[in-house]
């Protein structure tokens, strides 16, 4: 898996330049994908959630999140079927 780092500003933060944290995503893109935008998964790891994105689409892609352990059970179960 390849990795890249995407920041964004916190919700708080507001259009007069409120302090608040920017934090940064580390997005990891499948093996499979492949240099041609082939079309595969990146993932980014956070301590109870793991959000998901399209690959070709990068920080373009809408992107959705499940709990921890959600994404457990679906790797264990895609792994078992592969």
């Amino acid at each position: 898996m390849s990795e890249t780092l995407a920041w964004f500003k916190s919700s708080y933060s507001d259009s007069q330049g409120g302090e608040c944290l920017e934090v940064a995503y580390t997005w990891c893109k499948s093996s499979y994908s492949d240099s041609q935008g082939g079309a595969c998964l990146e993932v980014a790891a956070c301590p109870h959630t793991i959000h998901i994105r399209d690959s070709k689409l990068g920080v373009r892609s809408p992107r959705f999140t499940v709990p921890a352990n959600a994404w457990t059970a679906f790797v264990t179960y895609a792994s078992r079927e592969a």
